[in-house]
């Protein structure tokens, strides 16, 4: 049918990265389905390759029957044994059906099943290739934006970076080479979709191990990501080994290890801090470069209020408060930050108040054990029947018992 159709198959398999076998079936698929368009679609039909040969044919299969009932699918005995004098009842024998016939429909037809079968293969090769590689960081080529998404050539396919993925304040011009983290890759109607990610965390873990080899190899692990996009990032590194510093082999030979990882993000600050297992400790190392005075930690509310001195306050908030709040995304805690005078105030109005409150529950409970009238002891005595008294003052007597005068 076709001159080295062998040959023009495994270079087509071979430029697609895709198996031969797979452009082989959709060669049948379409053989088949232009056959039933051109000799009928009640009819069994079965393409088949010839790999020796390298052509392909078309058979139509029907049942060796002794009545046919339906002409399409069913043969006499007589026309069975006409093609295999050895056929049986029951027998299907296949006929072979001329392919230079089908029509340029036909072709067509075939021609359009053949290239949605290699696109087909060609995307799942594709989206198995890069679901393997999720979470690792690829180099691209800027296409353009569309709609604020910046679309990244990777060689076999295309890749998306949205917006919210994006550094802000980043622009990139076409043919800007990239350096971006595989977020995700997902399959759709369009084929395999590649999201691509410069302001994940995960991306400084990837480009510190690319740039360490003591994280690399584990033994010096980052424990904690706290980013802010563009502008700051915290990571909390640990040593597996006593003998190596992680701090010093995160920051290299005169900084030149993070140096470069700050370069490739066009500027972003990174403070590398020392993970302790207290979170009191970790704290102080994170809220470097501030000095810190004592630390209050409240388990329960999983908070802390740090004490500073006031002139190192604005060094411990930080530009809008950054400090602070990546410190708490990367010990985990609440974090609030105060001045050591402003803590001493409070403590004094704390303590007037309990003074003043304290002065008020004793005169309070003065009043309630003083009785209301002065009793004299000698109305306290009792006075003996048929004795004369004097009456005591503020005592009045019964008309008739007046004292007589002498």
């Amino acid at each position: 049918m076709i001159l080295d159709v062998g040959q023009i198959i495994a270079q087509l398999g071979k430029e697609k990265g895709i198996d031969k076998n797979v452009i082989i079936d959709a060669i049948k698929e379409a053989l088949e389905s232009a056959a039933r368009k051109k000799y009928g679609a009640n009819k069994i039909l079965e393409a088949d390759y010839d790999p020796e040969t390298g052509e392909f044919e078309v058979l139509s299969f029907k049942t060796v029957v002794e009545d046919v009932a339906d002409p399409e699918t069913q043969m006499t005995l007589a026309e069975a044994q006409s093609l295999d004098p050895e056929a049986q009842i029951g027998d299907n024998l296949g006929e072979r059906l001329s392919t230079k016939d089908l029509g340029r429909i036909a072709a067509q037809t075939a021609r359009q099943i053949i290239m949605q079968k290699v696109k087909d293969a060609e995307r799942e090769v594709i989206y198995s290739e890069f679901i393997g590689r999720k979470g690792e960081i690829i180099n691209g080529i800027v296409q353009r934006y569309e709609r604020d998404c910046l679309v990244i050539d990777m060689g076999k396919t295309e890749a998306v970076m949205p917006p919210s993925e994006q550094i802000p304040r980043e622009r990139y011009r076409q043919t800007d080479r990239i350096r971006a983290y595989i977020k995700d890759v997902t399959k759709t109607s369009r084929g395999p979709e590649i999201l691509l990610s410069r302001s994940d965390p995960r991306m400084i873990l990837k480009l510190f191990e690319q740039e360490v080899p003591e994280v690399y190899e584990g033994v010096v692990s980052i424990l904690s990501v706290a980013r802010e996009p563009g502008f700051r990032t915290k990571i909390a590194v640990r040593s597996q080994d006593r003998d190596v510093d992680p701090v010093g082999a995160c920051v290299g030979m005169k900084g030149s290890r993070v140096q470069s990882v700050v370069q490739e993000l066009r500027g972003e600050r990174i403070d590398i801090i020392a993970w302790d297992e207290d979170p009191a400790k970790f704290v102080c190392n994170a809220l470097q470069p501030a000095e810190i005075i004592r630390v209050l930690v409240n388990e329960n509310d999983k908070t802390m209020e740090v004490i500073v001195p006031e002139e190192q306050l604005l060094l411990a908030i930080g530009k809008k408060g950054q400090n602070v709040k990546l410190a708490s995304k990367l010990v985990g805690w609440n974090i609030e930050v105060r001045a050591e005078g402003q803590v001493e105030d409070a403590l004094k109005r704390a303590e007037g108040l309990f003074a003043k409150k304290s002065e008020g529950e004793e005169s309070i409970v003065a009043e309630e054990a003083a009785p209301a009238t002065d009793i004299p002891d000698s109305a306290a005595e009792p006075v003996p029947a048929g004795d004369e008294a004097t009456p005591a003052a503020g005592e009045v007597l019964p008309e008739g018992d007046a004292p007589e005068e002498k």
